[in-house]
């Protein structure tokens, strides 16, 4: 079985204009697909730099000297890349969201379709899972995480309905389908269901936060006209990387100098999101809601 099929492999890693003899960070191993298109395209003195904080992922690693692997979550991005001695890198590739191996291992929890663990760890070392978070949160914050994360309509009732059923411990995917049952919308199950896993997923990972760290450390570890290539698979993420490239912040208007100039740390070298072709679609399907950003560092002026 494959792990992971990457998407938009060639638009993200063209997006990333490599220079031969530079050092690249590809902080989402996963299967290793980018990875191994970025090292086809640098020569014997180029460096990649790639972080995967699943275990599993490290089977995956090629035999290749110019790949330094770290088992490790990008919100330690700049702490990976000192160690290992780097400052500043030519370019960052993101490819964020949940792999098909998540998707496809029944016992991680990722998907409502098997009857699974609440588990949902990208880090499997790590303390928080889903079923902590389904029985131990209080409605208040429940509520907050469903609508928020998984932008669920009616997140008030559904999240009354799992404190109703949780005398008895929700511990497996199937016993949350059938306590939230009543909140599911006709018709719309399967698309409601991947909200409620989606938000349960984020709060589990700390995802939008792990995200934000990783925009933040680009600023200073980029050098001046390096890229920052980002996939993302919905839109709280999209909305980050979106703000972040045309303001420099997640929310709000651009600081500008006293001459009224925009001060931002990036151009952005797309300013149309790139999505994957039909073709790309038909052969993944996975890789429908991928949306692909790319940034430039500019040179330090503010």
């Amino acid at each position: 079985m494959t792990y992971h099929t990457p998407a938009l492999l060639s638009e993200s890693v063209d997006g990333l204009n490599i220079r031969p003899d530079g050092v690249y960070a590809d902080v989402t191993f996963g299967g290793g697909g980018h990875s191994r298109e970025i090292l086809k395209r640098l020569g014997a003195d180029g460096r990649l730099v790639a972080l995967d904080q699943d275990a599993d992922a490290a089977a995956n690693v090629p035999n290749d000297k110019r790949l330094i692997f770290e088992r490790g979550t990008f919100r330690f991005l700049r702490n990976y890349l000192v160690h290992n001695g780097f400052r500043k890198i030519d370019g960052i590739l993101a490819d964020l969201g949940v792999s098909s191996h998540h998707f496809d291992a029944a016992d991680r929890g990722f998907t409502f379709r098997d009857d699974s663990p609440l588990d949902m760890r990208m880090n499997t070392s790590g303390r928080l899972t889903a079923a902590e978070v389904i029985n131990r949160y209080s409605e208040k914050r429940l509520r907050e995480i469903f609508a928020q994360y998984g932008e669920v309509p009616n997140a008030s009732r559904l999240a009354a309905a799992i404190v109703s059923a949780r005398q008895t411990p929700i511990e497996r995917s199937s016993q949350l389908i059938a306590a939230v049952e009543k909140c599911i919308p006709r018709g719309a199950e399967n698309k409601y269901l991947a909200k409620v896993f989606q938000a349960l997923r984020i709060e589990v990972n700390d995802e939008l936060s792990g995200l934000k760290a990783l925009l933040e450390q680009s600023v200073e570890l980029l050098h001046a006209g390096g890229r920052l290539a980002v996939i993302t698979y919905h839109s709280l993420e999209d909305r980050l990387v979106k703000n972040f490239f045309r303001n420099g912040m997640f929310e709000g208007e651009a600081e500008k100098d006293i001459y009224g100039n925009v001060k931002v740390p990036f151009r952005q070298v797309n300013n149309k999101v790139i999505v994957p072709s039909d073709g790309e679609i038909e052969a993944n399907s996975r890789a429908r809601s991928a949306k692909l950003r790319i940034g430039e560092r500019i040179a330090d002026n503010f």
